[in-house]
């Protein structure tokens, strides 16, 4: 991102990391490549030589699959900001739903170890059949990497791709969360394996059956279709996934328990420097409607409505002048010119109401002294507003002569310049 603002600069440029600057236009994000490793190298999320090394991967593996089920909200805070929010759920971009990609045959593996291990003793004969299928791992493995792109959180060989940090977005918020996140669930991980020991489990079961338990607590968030569906959120609604599309609502979930507990309580953060940090999140947030809601009206009200009613004051003419010259012929000659004149009048009108309406809610929001508050005035009364007058501005552009409008229209952006 640096290097790309200093190049724009020397060529007189400026690099646009807005995430949706285009209505129906595929936006930008980035996908963050996550692994871990010991301090010898050994991939953590790469399967072993034997089974000995493969219990070691899907102890991780599932650790990972519980840390963001019971953390989803922590991974949505860090990526769902006021510009990201267009993206998410775009048919691009993976929605606000924080899911898992496994894909089929790690899947297999693990509802394998569903059905073979259970609470009870494990018999001599069932450990070795788990141990053989948990030793065919690298062959399962191989190239068996995600295809589809509509995972949030997708396994991708011997890594994860989180794919929903925005491109104007600092990744270390996103990998500061997931880090967290993981090790909290380590940490819980050991300390229920030992409790199993000390009631007299054999190590290898007692880690087996921990696996087991994770695996099935965190089923809802393991989902391998397709992310961007209307069924898919429906479905995730079904299991008690949350999809949240408010952004200080979100933001609000930093200082949920859970958040606390993964944060303060593996002595990343302090409460107050967590409070801190959803505090400046909220002002940002504020902040960027407030600028885009100021930037909006003035554009719309001095630069589209006067071109728009200059046009229409063009068409109003040409109208005139036929009926004078053509009498009665021209009703008929002039009805398309009529028709347009008619709906300028109506964009317009919706436009300036619409306009009116935001400055009211946002002269209304800033006079609440909680920033808290105020960012949820933003979100619901001022925001809102945003879709409308944009809408009907891009109905104008597609009416209104080339040569008057004061700005490049969409085709000229995507697909006339030279």
């Amino acid at each position: 991102m640096d290097v790309m603002k200093r190049l724009a600069r020397h060529h007189d440029f400026e690099v646009l990391l807005h995430e949706k600057p285009f209505a129906g236009v595929n936006g930008s994000g980035k996908h963050n490549n996550w692994s871990l490793c010991t301090d010898t190298g050994v991939n953590l999320f790469a399967p072993g030589k034997n089974p000995k090394g493969n219990m070691l991967f899907l102890t991780f593996l599932t650790c990972v699959m519980a840390a963001v089920h019971k953390g989803q909200d922590i991974l949505r805070a860090q990526v769902l900001t006021a510009s990201n929010s267009h993206r998410l759920g775009a048919n691009e971009a993976p929605p606000a739903i924080m899911s898992i990609f496994l894909g089929t045959q790690v899947s297999a593996m693990l509802n394998s170890i569903v059905e073979k291990v259970s609470d009870a003793k494990m018999t001599p004969e069932e450990k070795t059949a788990l141990k053989l299928g948990v030793g065919r791992l690298p062959e399962i493995l191989v190239d068996n990497t995600d295809r589809n792109r509509t995972s949030p959180f997708a396994f991708t060989g011997d890594r994860f791709e989180f794919r929903a940090v925005g491109s104007s977005a600092n990744c270390a918020g996103a990998m500061t969360a997931v880090n967290a996140m993981v090790a909290a669930q380590l940490r819980e991980f050991k300390k229920d394996v030992d409790a199993l020991i000390d009631k007299g489990v054999k190590k290898d079961e007692a880690i087996f059956q921990e696996i087991r338990k994770l695996i099935v607590e965190s089923s809802p968030v393991h989902f391998d279709g397709n992310g961007y569906s209307d069924e898919w959120k429906a479905e995730a609604k079904r299991r008690g996934l949350t999809n949240i599309t408010s952004v200080p609502e979100s933001i609000d979930t930093m200082l949920s328990d859970h958040s606390k507990e993964v944060f303060v309580g593996g002595g990343i953060l302090s409460e107050r420097e967590l409070t801190v940090r959803h505090d400046v999140e909220i002002e940002k947030y504020v902040k960027k409607i407030q600028i885009e809601a100021r930037v909006l009206g003035d554009l719309v009200i001095n630069h589209i409505v006067p071109t728009a009613i200059n046009y229409q004051n063009i068409l109003l003419k040409n109208v005139k002048g036929m009926k004078e010259v053509m009498g009665d012929e021209a009703d008929s000659m002039t009805e398309n010119e009529r028709e347009l004149i008619r709906k300028i009048s109506e964009h317009v009108k919706t436009i300036r109401s619409s306009v009116q309406l935001m400055i009211d809610a946002r002269k209304k929001a800033n006079k609440i002294e909680d920033e808290r508050e105020k960012a949820y005035a933003y979100e619901n009364e001022v925001r809102p507003h945003f879709d409308t007058i944009r809408y009907h501005v891009d109905k104008l552009e597609l009416i209104v002569d080339n040569e008057m409008w004061p700005l490049p229209k969409y085709r000229e952006i995507l697909f006339l310049f030279d």
